[in-house]
Parts: C-alpha cells; structure tokens; sequence
C-alpha cells in the first residue's frame, strides 16, 4: 500500500519536505563502504556495499501520529492558550523543539507507539472514485452516507477506514515531476468543516483514516465563522480523538480488486518505523 518513497518527487507539494538522499556508508576515517573490498584479519576479502537515508518521515506514503497536529488550548485554565497536544501533552514539555535540549523529540505521542501496537486489523473501503472519478470535491456527510449504502459498506468500531480518490494513480502518472496546479484542482477528500460528518467519524469508533490523497481531507477550503484551524479534520482526528491518519497511500489496485469482487472489506496491516521521538513515519 506504498508508493515508492522517492514520490511525489521534488518539493512542489510540501516545500520542507524534500526527496530522500540515500548516502554510502563511511568510517571515520574517510574510507567508503560502497563496491568496497573489505578484508578481514585473517587475509580473507569481500566485496560489500552499504548505505544510509536522509528521509523526511511524511514526504512519501506516510503515518501522521499523533503529535502532528495539536492546538492552542488553556489546558491549565489559566486564561493562556498554549501549544497542546493529545491528551494534553505539551510543546517544549512532552513534545520537545528543536532548540531544547534533546530535541526535535516526541517524548510522548512519538510515532513508536503505534508501531508497538502492531496496527493490524479491519478495513473498510470508500471508494469516491468509483463514483466522482477524478474531479475535484469536498465529501460531506451525506454524500459519504450515500456512497456506504450504494457500496453497502459496513463501517464498524475499530475499523481502519479507507478513502480512495485516484490520486495515487494521478500522482505516479507524472512520474516524481509532480504539478502542483493539477493535483490541487482534482480528486476527492472529505469536507474537515462538515460538522455532521465529523460527529459520525467520532461515533464511527474507527481507529484511523487513510487515503491516496495529500492529507485525507480536502485543503484550502473556506472556513466557516469562528474557525480557527484551516485543517479541521486534522485537528478533530490527531488533537481531540486519538485517530491516526495516514496519507499518500498506494490504494489503487487495492480498490479495483475490492470494486471488481463486490467488496470493501479487507485484513490490513501497516506498521510504520519503530523510530522513536518521530512524529511521523513511512
């Protein structure tokens, strides 16, 4: 369910995030370990290769965990907003900065967490594709009610739920040249500000959210008054639930086999890195 982790490619869709850099390994003393002779104490020689990765966790198909996103709340009622994560973890306290001293570093909430709880389970399929193609639309509530009886999809508590849109299939046709402009004008994802869809992923009881698109709702849309985030679902999702989202996924052939054999159901498994401190993972 991956794209090759060298995709989108470039940096035209999220500009901090770069394409990964693979290195060949080095000892310190300069000497190369990549189509290298490597000999051993005892006069025998191999020939070895061997190489390391600049990654950026979420340039690729990815795992958001959860803090990814938080929020400003007065979580010591004290009158002060402050940065918040999940469950009221803290900026600076639980989820250190760059500039503290051991930081960047989740020390909660890291993307570690959720590899050490094997996510593995239900799935269930939505596939907007299947109904909109590739045009561009912001799924609402009742639109995703319509699209789970047409499909007869059976959304149950714990579930992994799926969102196919096309574009994973639309992003490997550009072959790692990505256009900003076109990728932005088509595909689907849900509306973040439809407050009766954000009611029914809450009472859903699903466990996490995954789609082919960019950020499994639709960006950029007009907030509404009194909106104070520009990703509502994020924030509904990662700060004041607990669900994880996940992003970029390859769901193609996946949704075609679902489509063709009348099902959306499915065993998934999807471990990230058990890279500790990270707030994110391939």
């Amino acid at each position: 369910l991956s794209l090759p982790l060298d995709y989108p490619g470039g940096d035209a869709l999220i500009g901090a995030r770069k394409p990964p850099r693979l290195f060949a390994s080095a000892f310190d003393d300069g000497r190369v370990i990549y189509n290298s002779i490597i000999r051993r104490w005892d006069g025998c020689c191999d020939t070895c290769s061997d190489d390391g990765v600049t990654l950026n966790t979420q340039y690729s198909t990815q795992w958001d965990s959860l803090p990814h996103v938080g929020s400003m709340f007065d979580a010591d009622d004290d009158g002060v907003a402050e940065m918040v994560c999940y469950n009221g973890f803290k900026a600076g306290e639980d989820v250190l900065r760059p500039n503290d001293e051991g930081g960047p570093y989740a020390k909660k909430l890291g993307i570690e967490t959720l590899a050490e709880a094997c996510p593995q389970g239900r799935a269930s399929m939505l596939n907007f594709h299947a109904v909109w193609g590739k045009a561009k639309k912001a799924i609402g509530y009742d639109d995703t009610m319509r699209v789970i009886e047409a499909q007869k999809v059976d959304v149950r508590r714990g579930d992994f739920l799926l969102l196919y849109t096309g574009y994973d299939e639309l992003l490997l046709g550009m072959n790692k040249q990505p256009d900003r402009d076109v990728l932005y004008a088509h595909c689907t994802g849900f509306d973040g500000y439809d407050r009766k869809l954000q009611e029914w992923i809450v009472d859903s009881g699903v466990v996490a959210i995954c789609s082919d698109n960019l950020a499994v709702e639709v960006e950029h849309l007009p907030a509404p008054d009194g909106s104070h985030t520009s990703m509502p679902l994020h924030e509904l999702c990662l700060f004041k639930q607990g669900i994880f989202l996940g992003e970029l996924w390859y769901l193609k052939e996946l949704a075609d086999w679902l489509l063709a054999n009348k099902r959306s159901a499915c065993f998934l498994t999807a471990p990230p890195l058990r890279l500790p401190g990270a707030v994110g993972s391939p």
